[in-house]
């Protein structure tokens, strides 16, 4: 008898446990994502009043907590079962799953941009009603103040925007020591202050104009927004159309190493890492796993 071996395919090692580690970590960070948001919803209460949901005028953030972290522990199990059991059933709902989310992102941007003048309506309305429901929910008021600073903007489209808010408008009647002022998230950052002045923005709408300035972002937050959308627009429609591209001949490893670079060296859409990296990994398993019952 001759010392040969046939050596037919074999399931990568390699793949199917950095899929079920990677999965993991998913898993269990949607797990703490949908627990801060029930824990958070216990703290408002609105756990033993459902009705309460409806009963904020803005956004509750809690929901993009609950959301997001279902979403991810749903993939998280797919992905982690999928690849420990090497179940291809898992597997092509944890590709779908993810090329599903990779396609309605595709979707929103192609509308941003083709309806862009709606969208902008639409951005107003959502932050104005917002405006009104600052201090109704403090996750509420901790995402807009998050935002603000981070836009460097205040308002919609400018400080004045905060006049919709009844602690924060200029008319006579308003008794709030906050009367014609806006949250501290709308002045201009002090490099040499280690502690944030919470009432920096009081009175600061009864000055001009010219003086304003010099205390608070006169700019508001939708042409903020739309500014950064004009400085990333090319790259990031470039980036998609390259990745639907690559997508399609996902058959082999060669083509997972090239789409790895491809994203490390010019992507700067941090969401886009994982979907493509799992849609790679999990389609070159599932070909592993059907080659290897094919040879039975």
């Amino acid at each position: 008898m001759s010392g040969k071996h046939y050596k037919g395919h074999e399931v990568s090692c390699c793949i199917k446990y950095f899929i079920f580690g990677f999965n993991i970590l998913f898993w269990l960070l949607g797990m703490a994502l949908v627990g801060i948001g029930l824990w958070a919803w216990s703290e408002k209460g609105v756990l033993s009043n459902i009705s309460s949901i409806t009963d904020l005028g803005g956004l509750d953030p809690v929901w993009l907590f609950m959301v997001v972290g279902g979403v991810m522990f749903i993939l998280g199990f797919a992905g982690c079962i999928g690849a420990l059991r090497e179940n291809t059933f898992l597997l092509k709902f944890f590709s779908v799953f993810l090329g599903i989310i990779f396609f309605l992102e595709l979707t929103a941007g192609i509308l941003a941009f083709v309806f862009k003048d709606w969208i902008k309506d639409q951005l107003n309305l959502f932050i104005n009603n917002n405006i009104r429901a600052y201090r109704d929910d403090i996750d509420l008021q901790n995402l807009i103040d998050f935002t603000q600073e981070y836009w460097e903007c205040c308002g919609a489209f400018g400080a004045d925007d905060w006049n919709l808010n009844i602690y924060f408008n200029c008319t006579d009647t308003n008794p709030s020591r906050e009367k014609c002022g806006v949250p501290f998230s709308c002045c201009t950052k002090d490099p040499a202050e280690d502690v944030i002045n919470t009432q920096c923005g009081y009175d600061v709408r009864a000055k001009s104009d010219s003086e304003q300035k010099d205390y608070i972002n006169v700019k508001g937050c939708v042409p903020q927004f739309e500014k950064w959308l004009q400085d990333n627009l090319t790259l990031v429609a470039g980036i998609f159309i390259g990745v639907a591209l690559l997508q399609v001949s996902l058959a082999n490893l060669f083509d997972f190493y090239v789409l790895l670079l491809i994203s490390i060296t010019f992507t700067q859409v941090p969401f886009c890492h994982p979907q493509i990296f799992g849609i790679c990994l999990a389609q070159n398993l599932v070909s592993d796993i059907e080659a290897v019952r094919a040879s039975w």
